[in-house]
């Protein structure tokens, strides 16, 4: 009579669980191999927890980093082999333990790594520290599930009772079921892995998984120079600054109306991270942003220790008669310089309410940190300066208007940048930001402050070979572009060239 079959739950669950995490160590190690070039320089370079010294060693020298990545990966397949088929588990999870507590430290999610992991945003506990946890947890089990390793027991048993050693009788019917459970991960890694596969041929390889982040180093070999520095304040800036437009979805794409849906869908998180570190690498150290974008700059930073100078805009709270809502919020975010948004600089002089304006910048440099003032406009910066804002430095709009959708300058009036767009091909439609380049030059020559020139592409109307050197020709101390990833490099190197030759640059560089 054939025994009912009785499920072990306990052990099903002890599967699964060991059998999961073994699969999250293997998609890390096949996807490390799979990523081109791939190396954990980035990773360890970038820590900043208590034991950062350590990884910063670690990535210090090109030996030692090929052990490391090699150990990395291989230390991952095969500890991620071993649990999924159960053949050594107890030693791949004192592997997989001490693994994941090198990850664990490397980003801790408390201090100022408190947002270590791109998963993690709890203090102490992450993903990190779970699978380890559960790892100690099938470590002290006596029992480790269904898998190939006590297939093989099995199998030895059977042989031995077989041969007489035990003298006790086998039950056939069991032997074949338990091959059949102990069997499972053959399935498991068939099904997982075509998925895998399917998914990387459709979107490509998680680049935010563990240790993955990337950039293209071997473009950092085609730098013509080192990008010079100048000063905001107390802060050491790179001549050129990374604008914030392309990130936060900002086109000023004139009709193309899909064009920011376009930005935002190519720059996605993993992108974002991509070019910001490419961007540092090379040597720009400033991002200048809407304020929307604080949260994603804090969380970059954090997640990969970045020194990122983040220079944010910050604007009045009309409504609430709240001037400083967003100064306190952008501090509170780590916000390095803050200045009064263009476009509100241009509204409240517009509506006779220079107060705000000089109110921001005390509120600011009350914090102790650096304040600017930007505009759209020049007739706003000339009022601040009649009278008496004198802000750290400026940032204005600087760029000619001889291109194809600039329209005519007797058409243009005062403030009408961000305002109403006109269907009108003569009138204002989001295709021009400064409006009067000689009145916009003739003050910045007369200004003994820094400069920094921002919208010098016109949205893209201009070429950086144009744009670059007019800022620069008529005095702009800083520039200030938006740009992909893919433009990084090139963008640099026509920067230096304009530099090492400024043209008739009539003003001494400030800052």
């Amino acid at each position: 009579m054939k025994k009912a079959y009785k499920a072990d739950y306990p052990k099903i669950f002890i599967t699964i669980l060991r059998m999961a995490i073994g699969w999250h160590f293997l998609y890390e190690g096949v996807s490390k191999i799979l990523i081109k070039d791939w190396t954990s320089f980035s990773y360890l370079a970038n820590t900043t927890g208590p034991l950062s010294g350590f990884y910063h060693w670690l990535a210090s020298s090109d030996a030692l980093l090929q052990v490391v990545d090699v150990l990395n990966v291989y230390g991952l397949l095969l500890i991620g082999l071993a649990l999924v088929t159960g053949l050594l588990s107890r030693i791949a999870s004192i592997a997989g333990v001490m693994l994941l507590t090198l990850y664990y430290f490397a980003y801790p999610p408390f201090g100022d790594s408190l947002l270590g992991s791109d998963e993690a945003h709890l203090f102490i506990i992450d993903r990190n520290f779970i699978e380890a946890a559960a790892l100690l947890v099938l470590i002290f089990l006596n029992e480790t599930g269904y898998g190939i390793g006590i297939l093989i027991k099995n199998i030895r048993s059977e042989r031995a009772e077989k041969g007489g050693l035990t003298g006790s009788k086998v039950e056939h019917s069991d032997t074949r079921r338990d091959a059949i459970r102990n069997l499972v991960s053959v399935p498991f890694l068939g099904l997982m892995g075509w998925g895998a596969v399917s998914t990387n041929k459709k979107y490509g390889i998680d680049a935010l998984s563990g240790a993955t982040i990337q950039i293209d180093r071997a473009a950092l070999g085609e730098l013509k120079g080192k990008l010079p520095m100048g000063k905001l304040g107390d802060h050491e800036i790179s001549r050129l600054i990374m604008g914030g437009n392309l990130i936060g979805g900002w086109a000023h794409a004139r009709d193309l109306i899909y064009v920011s849906s376009l930005f935002k869908a190519y720059n996605t998180e993993k992108k974002i991270y991509e070019t910001l570190i490419l961007g540092e690498n090379a040597g720009i150290n400033t991002i200048n942003i809407g304020f929307p974008t604080n949260a994603l700059m804090a969380k970059y930073k954090r997640n990969t220790g970045s020194r990122i100078k983040v220079i944010s805009h910050v604007a009045p709270n009309m409504e609430k008669g709240d001037y400083f809502e967003q100064i306190n919020k952008a501090v509170d975010f780590g916000a390095d310089i803050l200045q009064v948004q263009g476009n509100w600089c241009d509204w409240l002089v517009r509506d006779k309410k220079p107060e705000v304006i000089q109110a921001m910048i005390e509120k600011i440099r009350s914090q102790g940190i650096t304040a600017g003032l930007a505009g759209h406009t020049i007739d706003s910066l000339i009022f601040c300066e009649e009278q008496g804002i004198v802000p750290d430095y400026y940032m204005l709009t600087m760029h000619h208007d001889n291109y194809w959708s600039a329209h005519p300058r007797e058409n243009r009036v005062p403030f009408e940048v961000d305002g109403e767009k006109y269907l009108d091909h003569n009138r204002f439609h989001d295709n021009i930001f400064c409006l009067y380049p000689d009145r916009t030059v003739e003050f910045v020559n007369r200004s003994k402050i820094p400069v920094v020139g921002f919208k010098v592409l016109a949205a893209g109307a201009l070429t950086p070979e144009d744009g670059f050197k007019w800022a620069i020709e008529n005095g702009a101390d800083f520039v200030c572009a938006g740009m992909f990833d893919f433009q990084i490099i090139k963008d640099i190197n026509i920067f230096l060239d304009i530099l090492a030759n400024p043209g008739n640059r009539k003003r001494e560089f400030y800052g």
